[in-house]
C-alpha cells in the first residue's frame, strides 16, 4: 500500500510557482524599499494644517500619500504572496507582519488628511476638486467627503489607525488555525493509496463515487473543526464585535450599513437578494430529490451534495490543458483579451499546486505595479479546480485592463464588481464545455450538473451565508450573547430552511459556519449571489448580442475603481438595484435543473 503525501514547498518545480520578480526581484530590494516607505511616512506631518494653504500644497500632499500607499500595496502584496506560499515559513510571516506594521503606522501619521479634508470650506474645496489640475482625484476626493459625517476628529481617527493591527488579530489566529495547526489525518482511496487530508481535496473525496470513502473524508475533516469549535467560535464572535466596535465608533445605524456604505450600495439590495432567494427555494429542493434520486438513496446527506450524478466520467485534466480550455472559453471576448490571459496562465501568474503549509483555497491577487498572480490548489481529477482557474482569472483579467486604463487613485474595483467579473467567466466555461461535448451525452449531462452545483453553491449557499451574517451581527448589535451554542442554533435554523426536508442535518454540518474565511471580513459572501446574477446576465448579453455587449463588458472591466459599483453595472446594462437579475437567475437555475433530468433520463 502506498502512501500520498503532501509535497513540501521546496520540490514544487519553479515552473508550477508563480513569479514574484517583477514585484522584486531579490529581497535586499523589499529591504530597501521597506527602508525608504519608513522615511517617507515620517514626513506626513510637513502638510499637516496646510491641506487649503493653496491648491499646489493640496495637490502635493495627495501626491505623496498615494505615492507612499502605492509603495506599501508593493511591500505588502510581495510579503502576502510570500507567506501564503507556506504558513509555516516563520521568515516570511514576520516580513507579512512587517508589511502590517507599516501598514498600520503609515495609516497612524496619515491619519490627519481625511478629518482635514473634510473640515475645508466647502467654497475652497470646490475650487479645488473643479480645478483641472485635479481632474484624476475627483472621484477620490467624492468618496472622501461623503464619509463626512462617519469621520472622527484628528486624534481620534489616529488612535482608529493604530488599532488596525489589533483588529486583525481575529482573522490571523483563525487563519494560522485553519492552514497551519489542524490536522484532518488521512483515508484511503479507492485504489488502496493513503492520502493526507486537505483542504486542498476534501471537495475532491466528496465527489469520490464511493459513499462510505464520502462519509469518512465528511466526518474526518469536521471533527478536526469539532476538536477546536470553542476556539473558532472565540474567534468569530470577536471579529463580529470587531466590526460592531467599528460601525459605533463610526456613527453607522449598524455593521451592515457600515459595510456597504464603501460601495454606495443601498440595504435594499442585500435584502432583496435574501427575500427573492428564500421564497424561491422550490427549484432547489427539486434539484435535492433528484440527486437522493438519481444516487439510490434514502436519506441525502451533505457528504453525498457534491458527487457528480453522472457515472463513468473519469474527469481528469492536467494545468496545462485546463489553461488552454480557459482561453478557448473566453473566445467571445476577443483576440486581446484571450492573448493576454493565455501568456498570463502559462507564464508566472499562476502558483498551481498545494504544498504542505501554503494557504488553502484560491485568490487572485497583486497590486499596481506587479502582473494580476493567481494562487490556486489544483486538482487534475476535480472539475471545480478548472472552473475555479477560469474565475480566478476573470478577476486578474480585470485587475489587468483597470491598471491599464486607470490611474492608481482609481484602479482598485470594489469586491461587488469583482465577483461579477470572476462568475462572468464561469458562465462562459460552462457554454463552452456544452458545445464541446455537445455529441457525448454523458459528458453534456455531467457538465449540467456542475453547472447547477456551481450556481447552488454561488446563489443559494452564499445567501445562506449572507443571512446568517446578518443574524449574528444583529444578535451582537442588541447585546445578544455570541457563544458557540447560540452561534450553531441559528446555523442549523438557516440549513433547515435552505435545505427543508431535502437533506438530513448531520450534527457536524452545524460546524461548517466556524470554518468561512470569509466571515471574517464583514458582508462579503453576499457579493458572490448578486455577482453570479449579474455574470449571467452579462454573459447571455455577450453571448446573444454579439460586439456592442463585448464592448459593453469590457469597457465594464476598464472602469476598475472609477465609479461606485452599480453604476458601473449599469453601464453594462445591468441594475443590481431591482430583484430582476436574481429572479432571472433563479429562473436560470431551475431551468438547468429541469434540462438535466431531460437528459438524465435519455442515458
Amino acid at each position: 500500500m502506498s502512501e500520498k503525501m503532501i509535497p513540501e514547498r521546496k520540490d514544487i518545480p519553479d515552473e508550477d510557482q508563480w513569479d514574484l520578480k517583477p514585484l522584486f526581484d531579490a529581497e535586499e530590494k523589499w529591504e530597501a524599499l521597506y527602508a525608504e516607505v519608513e522615511k517617507q511616512i515620517e514626513t506626513y506631518h510637513t502638510f499637516k494644517g496646510r491641506l487649503q494653504e493653496s491648491l499646489t500644497v493640496f495637490k502635493e500632499a495627495l501626491e505623496f500619500h498615494l505615492t507612499v500607499s502605492r509603495n506599501i500595496d508593493k511591500l505588502y502584496t510581495y510579503a502576502q504572496l510570500r507567506n501564503d506560499e507556506d504558513k509555516s515559513n516563520q521568515f516570511y510571516l514576520g516580513m507579512q507582519q512587517r508589511a502590517l506594521s507599516l501598514v498600520t503606522r503609515a495609516g497612524e501619521l496619515s491619519s490627519f488628511m481625511t478629518p482635514e479634508i473634510q473640515t475645508i470650506r466647502d467654497d475652497i474645496i470646490t475650487h479645488f476638486s473643479r480645478d483641472e489640475a485635479l481632474k484624476e482625484f475627483r472621484f477620490y476626493l467624492q468618496k472622501i467627503l461623503r464619509h463626512k459625517p462617519h469621520t472622527l476628529d484628528e486624534r481620534s481617527e489616529q488612535i482608529l489607525a493604530m488599532s488596525r493591527e489589533m483588529a486583525m488579530a481575529p482573522w490571523q489566529v483563525f487563519g494560522q488555525l485553519d492552514n497551519v495547526d489542524l490536522n484532518f489525518g488521512a483515508l484511503t482511496d479507492t485504489e488502496g493509496h493513503t492520502v493526507e487530508l486537505s483542504h486542498g481535496n476534501f471537495t475532491t473525496f466528496l465527489m469520490n463515487p464511493e459513499r462510505e470513502i464520502r462519509k469518512r473524508a465528511f466526518f474526518l475533516y469536521y471533527r478536526a473543526y469539532g476538536a477546536h469549535q470553542n476556539t473558532l467560535a472565540a474567534t468569530l464572535s470577536s471579529s463580529i464585535k470587531k466590526d460592531f466596535f467599528y460601525a459605533r465608533v463610526r456613527n453607522f445605524e449598524n455593521c451592515r450599513t457600515s459595510a456597504l456604505f464603501d460601495d454606495d450600495v443601498p440595504e435594499t439590495v442585500y435584502d432583496n437578494l435574501l427575500t427573492t432567494v428564500q421564497s424561491r427555494l422550490a427549484p432547489l429542493f427539486k434539484y435535492l430529490d433528484f440527486r437522493r434520486r438519481a444516487l439510490g438513496l434514502t436519506e441525502l446527506h451533505f457528504c453525498d451534495t457534491y458527487v457528480p450524478l453522472i457515472r463513468g466520467v473519469d474527469f481528469h485534466m492536467p494545468y496545462e490543458k485546463a489553461a488552454d480550455a480557459c482561453v478557448e472559453a473566453l473566445a467571445p471576448l476577443g483576440a486581446e483579451y484571450t492573448a493576454i490571459l493565455r501568456k498570463g496562465l502559462r507564464g508566472g501568474w499562476v502558483d498551481r499546486y498545494e504544498n504542505r503549509g501554503k494557504r488553502s483555497g484560491a485568490y487572485s491577487s497583486g497590486c499596481y505595479d506587479s502582473p494580476p498572480y493567481i494562487l490556486l490548489n489544483y486538482e487534475a481529477h476535480n472539475i471545480n479546480s478548472l472552473y475555479t482557474l477560469i474565475h480566478e482569472a476573470g478577476h486578474s483579467m480585470h485587475s489587468y485592463y483597470s491598471k491599464k486604463h486607470q490611474p492608481y487613485v482609481d484602479h482598485a474595483y470594489t469586491i461587488f464588481v469583482a465577483e461579477v467579473a470572476s462568475t462572468f467567466n464561469e458562465v462562459l466555461l460552462g457554454q463552452y464545455l456544452l458545445r464541446f461535448y455537445h455529441d457525448r451525452p454523458k459528458m453534456k449531462a455531467y457538465i449540467i450538473n456542475r453547472e447547477i452545483d456551481n450556481i447552488r453553491a454561488t446563489l443559494f449557499r452564499q445567501t445562506m451565508f449572507a443571512e446568517f451574517e446578518k443574524i449574528i451581527h444583529h444578535l451582537v448589535e442588541t447585546r445578544k450573547p455570541l457563544t458557540l451554542e447560540v452561534i450553531t442554533a441559528k446555523y442549523r435554523e438557516l440549513l433547515q430552511i435552505y435545505f427543508g426536508d431535502m437533506l438530513v442535518i448531520d450534527p457536524e454540518l452545524v460546524l461548517e459556519c466556524l470554518r468561512i474565511p470569509h466571515f471574517y471580513s464583514a458582508f462579503y459572501v453576499y457579493k458572490y449571489a448578486t455577482g453570479v446574477s449579474a455574470a449571467l446576465a452579462l454573459a447571455d448579453k455577450v453571448l446573444t448580442e454579439g460586439n456592442s455587449a463585448r464592448e459593453a463588458y469590457l469597457n465594464f472591466l476598464k472602469l476598475g475603481g472609477s465609479k461606485f459599483p452599480l453604476e458601473e453595472l449599469l453601464e453594462a446594462g445591468i441594475d443590481m438595484r431591482s430583484p430582476q437579475p436574481v429572479e432571472r437567475a433563479v429562473h436560470h437555475f431551475e431551468h438547468l435543473v429541469d434540462q438535466l433530468i431531460e437528459e438524465y433520463e435519455k442515458l
